[in-house]
């Protein structure tokens, strides 16, 4: 049974059976407070080593899809959040991912959000979720709930390593960046 999670909860990946998760999805969705209108929202993966983005090819995004290591991909743009379910999914396969990677931060922001005058308080329902790829099995949800009128962009989520096990922490983090790099650059 999932965990709906709290801010800044912090919880184990881990099969029903207690062994290591070898492949998640990371699902993130929202949907637009006011009928008739869409946001282009972006989710984006930092992978970061001791804890930190090094290299801007350790960024996935609509616009680089995989990491080079195959260990994280994104499955694709969606430029409108319609629909039911998860609207950007991010898959990670921990046993590809290099050994010196201790973090993936999981954020989203709006496109072109202040050409459009576009925030994150025109946004309803927005969360993000961990399923155990091999079952299907939704083992975290953290659903965002708090007021983030005037952010552009949201820092949704971790998995992060620690003593040999990945954890997930529901950040919940609104910002004023207006781009993937002004995210980026907070993780450098």
């Amino acid at each position: 049974m999932a965990v709906n999670l709290q801010k800044g909860q912090k919880v184990d990946l881990r099969k029903s059976d207690g062994s290591n998760l070898k492949r998640a999805i990371v699902g993130l969705g929202w949907d637009m407070a006011l009928q008739g209108h869409s946001i282009d929202c972006d989710a984006s993966a930092f992978a970061c080593k001791g804890g930190k983005l090094l290299n801007s090819d350790d960024i996935v995004y609509f616009g680089h899809l995989q990491h080079r290591s195959g260990g994280i991909v994104h499955t694709g743009d969606n430029l409108t959040g319609e629909g039911e379910g998860d609207d950007e999914q991010i898959i990670v396969n921990f046993d590809k991912l290099p050994s010196d990677y201790d973090k993936i931060i999981f954020v989203v922001n709006i496109y072109n959000s202040s050409q459009r005058g576009q925030n994150f308080g025109m946004i309803q329902n927005a969360f993000i979720r961990i399923v155990d790829a091999e079952t299907k099995t939704e083992l975290c949800k953290y659903n965002l709930t708090e007021n983030y009128d005037g952010m552009t962009a949201m820092i949704f989520g971790e998995i992060y390593l620690r003593n040999g096990q990945w954890k997930f922490n529901a950040i919940g983090q609104g910002t004023k960046d207006s781009s993937i790099s002004e995210l980026a650059a907070r993780f450098r």
